[in-house]
């Protein structure tokens, strides 16, 4: 277990959802980060980096994923105003009001669950966490994506990215070790794809693969690691590429840079510029 590890996975994280939700606010231009001009400060983050402390804190406090005590904590802390998503809300606020996670997390989307991205986009310090075992980070991955996300695609996504960020702490190569972890689903077959479709321009990837515009786990997890893969060493480059990519920038961005981050840390210019992390949302020690 490396709690190092997975602070630096969260700061990239929360970092490039930051930056990538400024993109949604008027005046902010795509084009003046792809020239090295990021917008002036503070970046303020989302619900991707909310529930990313959230998890990050069951971790370091008891070192594995009870679901009753994760989702008591995301009912809890769940600050609509940071994005939530109505359906996310909705699952929240009945946990909150005493209802039991899987009832909330089922009947909420008609039986089903939910196939959003909010279990993939929050759970890379997770395999930050527990990168000397795959093996567990599937399950701990697992068990952290049910509370809000029962659909077999949202699980996927977040099996998908929390074994990334081990994959690429050991290596650039992470799409061939994601896909070993893999069952068959639209997520795997959009990560063979994306395996595929490595050097190619952004633009044919986003196209190829989908960008996050539809908020489902296969419409976005594909990308994020087809984008983590190409720039594994340069976290600025991966950022800027989900940035280009459009669609749900904070949250490709969110998971490409929680992902990177593993490898090569965070620009210090960039980290001054994201809003602090309230020290509620996060126990342990920061890195220095």
């Amino acid at each position: 277990m490396s709690a190092n590890s997975a602070h630096r996975s969260l700061d990239g994280l929360s970092v490039g959802d930051a930056l990538g939700a400024q993109y949604f606010v008027p005046g902010h231009s795509r084009s003046d980060l792809t020239a090295g001009r990021p917008p002036a400060g503070p970046w303020p983050w989302t619900d991707d980096t909310e529930m990313a402390c959230l998890l990050l804190a069951e971790l370091l406090d008891h070192g594995h994923v009870d679901q009753d005590r994760l989702a008591a904590s995301f009912a809890e802390h769940c600050e609509p105003y940071r994005g939530y998503g109505p359906g996310a809300v909705v699952v929240l606020h009945r946990i909150r009001d005493g209802v039991p996670w899987r009832e909330a997390a089922t009947t909420a989307y008609r039986g089903e669950g939910s196939c959003g991205n909010g279990a993939a986009m929050r759970v890379a310090p997770l395999g930050a966490f527990f990168a000397d075992d795959l093996d567990v980070v599937v399950k701990q991955a697992v068990l952290s994506a049910e509370v809000t996300h029962l659909h077999p695609e949202g699980i996927a996504g977040a099996v998908a990215v929390a074994v990334a960020v081990g994959a690429a702490m050991a290596g650039p190569n992470l799409l061939d070790a994601v896909l070993d972890y893999l069952d068959g689903s639209e997520v795997r077959r959009g990560v063979e794809d994306a395996r595929r479709l490595l050097g190619r321009p952004t633009a044919e990837a986003a196209y190829e693969l989908g960008n996050g515009s539809h908020s489902t786990a296969q419409d976005t997890v594909p990308f994020a690691l087809w984008a983590a893969a190409t720039h594994a060493d340069d976290y600025r480059a991966a950022i800027v590429a989900c940035v280009e990519a459009g669609g749900d920038m904070d949250t490709t961005a969110a998971m490409v840079g929680g992902i990177v981050a593993c490898r090569t840390g965070v620009p210090g210019d960039w980290l001054a510029l994201r809003e602090p992390l309230p020290p509620d949302l996060r126990t342990g020690s920061p890195l220095p």
